[in-house]
Order: C-alpha cells, then structure tokens, then sequence
C-alpha cells in the first residue's frame, strides 16, 4: 500500500525547518542481508525534530531605524546560552564584543557607527543541545544635532613641558563620563593623562607633573558616536599627535623683582622685570604661555580696569590667562629689577617696536607656547585653575 506525508513546516528556535516531504512504504523491500521485512505502519513514522527551547532575544528588531549608537543594541538568552554572536556593518566590518561569562548576554565592546546599517546573528543552544538562530538588520541614527569640538593643539606642534589640552564644546555637555571616555591620550613613555571638567563646555587634560621633554602625544577624539546631550552627538573622530619640547620653566619673584629662567640642560638666567604694583598685584601661582603676539594692543577698558592705559604697540607679548596676565616687553618705563609697576603683567626692557636682541626679545625667542611661568611673592592671591591653562595650581588628587 503506498502512502503519501504532506510536508510539514516547523518553526525552531527562530528556524523555517521542513520534514521530508512525499516517500513510499514498500511491502517486500530487501534487506541488507537479503531478508524481507515489512513495512512499518504509517502511524509509527518517525517523530518530527524538537525545536530549541532557548529563547533569542535581539534589541532592536530587524528592520529597526534611528537605533542609538552607544546603547541601542542588546541580544540576550532565556533557557540557553549563546554560542555564537555576529555583528556586521554594510562593508562587512565586524563590531567586536563579548558573550558574558554566564553565557546570557553580548554587548559590543565600543559604540557603533552613526547612520550605518547592520547585520545580526545569534546563536545559542539549550540544555540538550538544540540549536536556536536568529537573523536581523537595522540602521542607526543620523544625529541631527552635533556639538563643535575645539583644541588648542595643532597637529603635528611642539610645546612646553607646562602644556595643557584645552577642549571648548560649543554647546553644553551632559554626559560628562561617556565624553571622557571618548577623548584618550596616547604617549610612547606611559604617561598618563586626565581630564578635568571646568564647568560643562571646557575639558582640560594634563599629567600630573609636568611632561617630559621629548614625549610623543597623540590625542584620539572618537566622538561621533557619543551622545554628549540628550539629542546632541559629537562631531568628530580623529588623532591629532604633538610633540613636548625642551624644558624651560620661569619663576617670578615679586619681592625680588627678577625671574629665574632655568633650562633642561641645568642652566639659569637672572633676568630683572617689574610685576604688578600694589593696586594690582600680579596673580601667584603657575601659569602656562598659551599664545604669543610680536606686537600686540594693550586696551584696560578690556580688563575692567576703565581708562588706565592703552598702548597699541606692545612688544613681545605672551599671554598667561584669560583676564589680561601677559608676559611681555616694556619701553616706555624702566622700573625693572627695581620696584614693581604693573597692571599685574610681567614685563622686561625692550624698546619701541620690539628689539629681538633686547631682554624682552630674547626671552620670546627662547619661549614657546606651553611653557611654564610661575609668580610668587605677591600681594595678590592665586591664579583659578580656569583662567588661562592654570590648571597646575589645581593638586592632582582634585584634578
């Protein structure tokens, strides 16, 4: 008697699986050893395969669009373990991660790429083996919004022992941690750098002693995919290497009225300045050169302190901070190493127009951005940590 099974479908673990489809029992069909036996009756056919109990669960669903970047993806197990997790973008470019170690759940290791399409597959086995597959796509989110990230580092630059990374967003920042982890610090002799947030749009980083001459830094901003502000992602991915120059650091004495300018080979100057006077003393503490100008206007009315002075011809002058503390030449008086006379500067001869051989001259050739000039002795109180890159009067154990 011939007999026909219709094909059967069956959904395992996630899987479209299908029995056989038509066969025939034969009555009289030989045996191997050449023995007849009859055909088994329909009703005792083979039981179709058990499905896995294991239950995949993948978040987002396939097909899902506008998916977060740095949390959208979740795949997960109930009643099994996963054996097996592959994400892929567009260009086949596996996403690295890990199945924990009960075995219950996968996480990429890194944020994934904003406006880039994805591929999942999972899979896992229960308690007897069977296996259960999952197959599934989906898009992350085009940020709409983006914050401007800007330094004070150029790529490829040389600068003082004293330098401090300065990053300026353009818009306020809220997730302050995932930011911090999306700016690291690269260096060929270990050293390790942090950040310290002043206020939520400037980031600082800096050692906690001052670099050592001759280390290499690269910066790695990966902030693209980094939700900074509910909305707000950043906008940028790239390194950017600089180099720590020689060592020269200046020590300003305000009682004494000269500064000593020692050098990484040991050596030291004496050089005779004026700082500021008694209505305006110069800020203590140590400060960082973070700009220089051949020749620069000098306006009081931009510091708050009205109708005092305003010279359009300063020469040699390198900024220590962000509310008017300048190093720089002086030719229009010659209190120095005398008596100090200031609006709270440093300053050194010079003479009308700038003289590159002059005190002034030549202490700016020497210099560079990123060294350090530290003022003691004065009236004044300490320099904020935030004004200019006075981040070195902060003690590490707060930075």
């Amino acid at each position: 008697m011939r007999t026909r099974r219709a094909g059967v479908a069956l959904l395992v673990g996630g899987a479209l699986l299908f029995s056989a489809a038509c066969s025939e029992d034969k009555k009289g069909d030989a045996s191997a050893d050449g023995n007849t036996a009859a055909s088994a009756p329909a009703g005792d056919a083979s039981e179709a395969p058990k499905g896995s109990t294991a239950q995949l669960s993948v978040t987002p669903a396939d097909g899902a669009v506008d998916v977060s970047p740095s949390d959208g993806l979740k795949i997960s197990v109930a009643s099994g373990k996963l054996t097996n997790v592959e994400v892929t973008d567009k260009n086949g470019k596996a996403v690295p991660g890990e199945i924990a170690a009960d075995g219950l759940t996968w996480k990429p290791s890194s944020p994934l790429t904003v406006g880039m399409v994805y591929t999942v597959n999972a899979q896992a086995k229960d308690d007897k083996g069977l296996v259960a597959a999952s197959t599934s796509s989906f898009t992350t989110l085009t940020p709409a919004k983006t914050v401007a990230t800007n330094d004070n580092i150029a790529d490829n630059g040389t600068y003082g022992v004293g330098m401090i990374v300065s990053v300026a967003f353009s818009k306020p920042v809220k997730n302050k941690d995932a930011v911090l982890k999306g700016i690291s610090f690269e260096t060929n002799n270990g050293t390790t750098v942090k950040g310290h947030w002043f206020g939520d749009r400037r980031l600082d980083f800096r050692p906690e002693e001052y670099w050592k001459p001759g280390t290499k830094v690269t910066i790695k901003y990966r902030l693209k995919t980094v939700e900074v502000s509910p909305g707000v992602y950043g906008d940028v991915d790239k390194d950017e290497p600089f180099t720590i120059g020689r060592y020269q650091v200046s020590v300003a004495d305000a009682s004494t009225f000269k500064m000593t300018v020692t050098k990484g080979d040991g050596s030291s100057q004496v050089i005779p300045i004026t700082t500021g006077d008694a209505k305006n003393p110069s800020w203590n503490g140590t400060m960082v050169v973070s700009s220089k100008e051949k020749v620069t206007r000098m306006n009081s009315q931009t510091v708050g302190l009205g109708a005092e002075y305003d010279i359009d011809d300063v020469p040699h002058a390198m900024r220590l901070t962000n509310s008017g503390t300048f190093v720089h030449g002086n030719y229009w008086a010659n209190p120095f190493g005398k008596y100090n006379a200031s609006h709270g500067c440093i300053s050194m001869q010079d003479t009308k127009g700038g003289d590159d051989a002059s005190v002034a001259g030549k202490f700016f050739a020497s210099s560079m951005i990123g060294d350090v000039i530290k003022v003691q002795n004065s009236k004044s109180e300490t320099v904020s940590p935030d004004n200019g890159l006075s981040g070195w009067t902060l003690p590490w154990s707060k930075w």
